[in-house]
């Protein structure tokens, strides 16, 4: 079976699906890699690093396409890429699949069998193939990085002879794995580290790296974490509790990083306009949601924005490829992760098992059809409104039968 590894198109994205070490693997189990020139470049990953590797290196896109079974890509493909896969073709990428409909609807159109490897479920052996993951945790650590080239102050105590240097203070506003990395960063730089979450679980994972865990509702925050280890939407008044609390915190603070993001929603926002306008001149935030439309109120997508009190709100998008070499690294490995158990070792190939979790949780479109019961939730729910809404409109417009007048209202 071939396998085409594409080079990436999308603006500002460096990483690569699968790195030379990932193609020698999977030529070792028995598959022929096709890889598209420049497809590694943004990565530092030269194409005589894939010839070495065995893979051939291919002049265009239609040419690595051509015979392709499984196409490998960070991103969902762009159109053109997408016009020139053949029916039946297995895509593993990134698809962003609760948020972009209509991209899954032209896939199911084109016949393709699509993985989003986002929706990888949280269980124990699909760990090594968790995108999110692996992403996130560079993202988290990259986020401080920038926060320091920032801030223009330094983040560990010093003593000198000249005067003491008083450490940074570093608030992380959700604990997952971006922001548990960020808190282990942070902490490595010398900063002191605050951190808060609606899941009280993390409470011990922040203590364990050395921060101090903020709580803002110990009650409501019982029930805020899913089956999945994901963070659930919480009520409105749960948020004003939490901007109380937060606000006196954040007056204090030097760093905020934001990391919270609900998969499929708009991200919460967390800062708002009066927290940033109460921060001292110098601080620096960074919104690591700022894809999702942002956890900080004034946050832009790909832009620094300096508020009027002088705080530096960060919103750079696609964190992880700003570390692209080891972003692809690891991507690849949960790429190959993902496929090894589906390769039949004696025949050569895959041998998909339709059963499995893995690949139950990640298939969005088969056979020209949309497959993934979160989806098809998503598509029938608004349809079932809209009908019951159209129904309910008939209903209230519904003539006088016939030889009946309608009542008049009756007068005072």
């Amino acid at each position: 079976m071939k396998i085409a590894v594409l080079k990436e198109r999308r603006a500002g994205e460096m990483r690569v699906a699968a790195s030379p070490e990932v193609v020698g693997k999977l030529i070792a189990l028995g598959f022929s890699l096709a890889v598209e020139k420049g497809a590694g470049a943004g990565a530092s990953y030269a194409d005589e690093a894939y010839k070495q590797a065995g893979a051939d290196v291919v002049s265009d896109l239609s040419k690595t396409l051509k015979g392709a079974d499984i196409v490998l890509k960070v991103q969902a493909p762009d159109a053109p890429e997408l016009s020139k896969m053949s029916k039946g073709t297995i895509l593993v990428a990134s698809l962003n699949a609760l948020t972009d409909g209509a991209g899954i609807q032209a896939l199911a159109k084109a016949g393709i069998t699509g993985f989003a490897m986002e929706l990888m479920p949280r269980i124990t052996r699909a760990q090594s193939m968790d995108i999110l993951s692996s992403q996130s945790n560079l993202a988290g650590y990259k986020a401080v990085l920038d926060a320091a080239a920032e801030y223009g102050r330094a983040f560990p105590m010093m003593m000198t002879a000249a005067g003491t240097v008083a450490p940074a203070k570093a608030f992380i506003m959700g604990v997952g794995v971006a922001g548990l990395q960020a808190i282990a960063t942070a902490k490595r730089l010398g900063a002191i580290v605050t951190a808060t979450d609606v899941r009280p679980a993390t409470k011990e994972q922040v203590e364990s790296l050395g921060g101090k865990f903020l709580v803002v509702d110990p009650e409501m925050e019982k029930d805020a974490q899913t089956a999945g280890g994901y963070a659930k939407e919480m009520p409105p008044e749960y948020f004003e509790k939490q901007k109380t609390v937060v606000a006196e915190h954040i007056k204090k603070q030097d760093i905020v990083i934001t990391t919270a993001l609900i998969p499929g929603r708009p991200a919460p926002v967390l800062v708002t306009k009066e927290m940033v306008a109460s921060m001292p001149a110098g601080s620096v935030i960074i919104d690591l949601a700022v894809e999702a439309g942002g956890n900080v109120e004034g946050a832009k997508l790909g832009e620094v924005v300096t508020s009027a009190n002088g705080v530096k709100i960060v919103g750079h998008a696609n964190v992880p490829a700003r570390l692209a070499e080891s972003a692809s690294a690891l991507f690849g490995r949960n790429m190959l992760n993902f496929l090894t158990p589906q390769v039949d070792k004696e025949k050569g190939g895959l041998n998909i098992d339709w059963e499995d979790e893995t690949i139950t949780g990640t298939l969005v479109t088969r056979d020209g059809k949309i497959v993934h019961p979160r989806l098809l939730d998503a598509q029938t729910k608004p349809a079932a409104k809209k009908k019951a809404a159209a129904k309910t409109t008939k209903k209230k417009k519904a003539p006088a039968k016939a030889g009946k007048t309608a009542d008049k209202p009756k007068e005072k």
